[in-house]
């Protein structure tokens, strides 16, 4: 293997593990934290310096007729799509809600398809059917399996607030679609940042009421890893990843996400996952897999 693809490998390889311990992290922090006051620490944390990091690359401000789409992928699809994450998190184990959300490019499918009127091709279609015939099978399989035992209404809560939002980031990224290729990535993550503290810092202080006042150096040391390694690595990554390879390939690497929160919750959380658990987030998986390929 040469050099370069060593570096190529090793890219692929910490993204992969960045955005799958991702879910991890930020079930160590809710466990101990309210959800929407840890969310709102860490977007108020992250986008001081997002802020800066978009001023010394030099990126562009989003023009005018462009901010609203900014603002709705903020709101929606960082905002509104972490904010149900991290609430579910609270009481399912992070490896299932990491799975569950893995959904989101079926949902954003069938928007395009009921709202754009892009009809997917038949491959796609399969796709979507095997996709929605994991969620249907992890969601009913628990439902089923927990029905009328102590603890089971927050489980299935916790599923249902995972599907809540992945259609939360769907309609984020299917607003901000158009902006897409005028937008600087650096300048409309910061804005995306910015919107997601102003919405999650007002609902923690109504929702939650006052602001955590103590954190077990766990709690804290997931706090910075949501904020240094995912929220402001984790984007570099990408962004890179994006320079470097096809987005067919990005999307490619992301179905790794969710297999490597499972095995983390497992292996460092000590999460437990069902055989319907994985035998849904394969069938989900599996679907993702062929609509990647189907639109590519």
């Amino acid at each position: 293997m040469t050099g370069d693809a060593l570096r190529s490998a090793a890219l692929a390889a910490a993204f992969v593990l960045i955005w799958g311990s991702a879910f991890n992290a930020a079930r160590v922090v809710v466990l101990d934290w309210p959800p929407f006051w840890a969310l709102a620490i860490r977007f108020a944390l992250t986008a001081p310096p997002l802020l800066a990091l978009a001023w010394l690359t030099g990126a562009r401000m989003p023009a005018r007729g462009d901010l609203g789409r900014v603002a709705l992928m903020g709101l929606l699809g960082t905002g509104g799509y972490l904010a149900f994450s991290w609430w579910a998190m609270a009481s399912v184990p992070s490896g299932l809600v990491a799975i569950v959300t893995a959904t989101t490019p079926l949902m954003v499918a069938l928007g395009e398809a009921a709202l754009l009127g892009r009809r997917p091709t038949p491959g796609a279609w399969l796709g979507l059917v095997l996709g929605w015939a994991g969620v249907a099978l992890l969601g009913g399989a628990r439902l089923a399996a927990h029905a009328g035992a102590p603890g089971s209404a927050g489980e299935v809560l916790g599923v249902a607030l995972a599907l809540l939002g992945a259609a939360s980031q769907a309609a984020g990224l299917l607003a901000f679609a158009p902006a897409r290729g005028r937008v600087d990535l650096w300048s409309a993550t910061a804005g995306q940042s910015l919107v997601s503290a102003a919405l999650l810092l007002p609902l923690a202080l109504v929702l939650e009421g006052a602001p955590p006042a103590e954190a077990a150096a766990r709690t804290l040391a997931g706090l910075a890893y949501s904020v240094l390694v995912v929220g402001i690595g984790g984007y570099a990554l990408l962004f890179l990843m994006l320079r470097r390879f096809p987005p067919s390939t990005a999307a490619a690497l992301q179905l790794l996400a969710p297999p490597v929160a499972a095995v983390i919750g497992w292996a460092a959380l000590g999460e437990v996952l069902g055989w319907t658990d994985l035998a849904g987030g394969a069938l989900t998986l599996a679907g993702l897999a062929l609509l990647f390929r189907a639109r590519r």
